[in-house]
């Protein structure tokens, strides 16, 4: 059953407007504002600047000049460079090949099992680490031990069958089948059903500092 999704995967942020110059101006000058104890009015008075403007700049409805942000960072005894440093933040994007992905060893798994990690990013803004997997089974093996880690976890199946067991429940996943689970569950295949079988593995959790 279809339900309401609370973000828009298409979305370019018009709304919230996180990564437009401007936001990304205001939000530094209201923090370093704050972290000063300072009020919008004592700025106003150092600046020369009305209260109705500053509230502008602070809510990035409004594109200061260079000039403008030359005052506010007198007044806030801070380089001008850094109302910018938002804006500037680095995005990562790791972008792996065919057949380029890291071959690892995953603890529990057997021979004729191959784990590629798709790519990987560490500490970054969102708070989640998300691990991508391309798991291709071969031959048979001796039963399953089932993995039990924290986050969330999406196996989308590519190619084969497998039985894969989540908690006390067995799901037969067959091309095309996406299983998307509480990882904190016991977990994994329990039957292989048709070989050679490979199937995505997206893991994510947040992150620790």
């Amino acid at each position: 059953m279809a339900g309401n999704l609370t973000q828009n995967p298409h979305s370019v942020r018009t709304g919230e407007r996180e990564k437009v110059l401007e936001v990304a101006i205001g939000r530094e000058v209201r923090a370093f504002r704050k972290q000063q104890n300072i009020t919008v009015a004592e700025v106003a008075n150092l600046t020369g600047l009305s209260i109705g403007m500053l509230s502008k700049i602070e809510n990035g409805n409004t594109s200061p000049s260079l000039t403008t942000l030359q005052l506010l960072a007198d007044a806030l005894s801070v380089p001008l460079t850094s109302f910018f440093r938002q804006f500037e933040e680095r995005r990562e994007a790791v972008h792996t090949k065919a057949g380029e992905g890291v071959e690892l060893e995953r603890e529990g798994t057997r021979a004729n099992h191959q784990y590629n990690l798709l790519g990987h990013i560490g500490a970054n803004e969102s708070g989640v680490i998300v691990e991508p997997y391309l798991i291709t089974l071969t031959a048979e093996s001796d039963r399953f031990p089932t993995f039990q880690h924290g986050g969330i976890e999406t196996i989308y199946m590519l190619d084969g069958e497998v039985d894969y067991r989540h908690g006390d429940n067995i799901y037969p996943l067959q091309p095309g089948d996406t299983l998307f689970f509480d990882a904190d569950a016991p977990h994994g295949p329990e039957r292989l059903v048709t070989l050679p079988a490979r199937y995505l593995s997206v893991i994510s959790y947040p992150q620790t500092n």
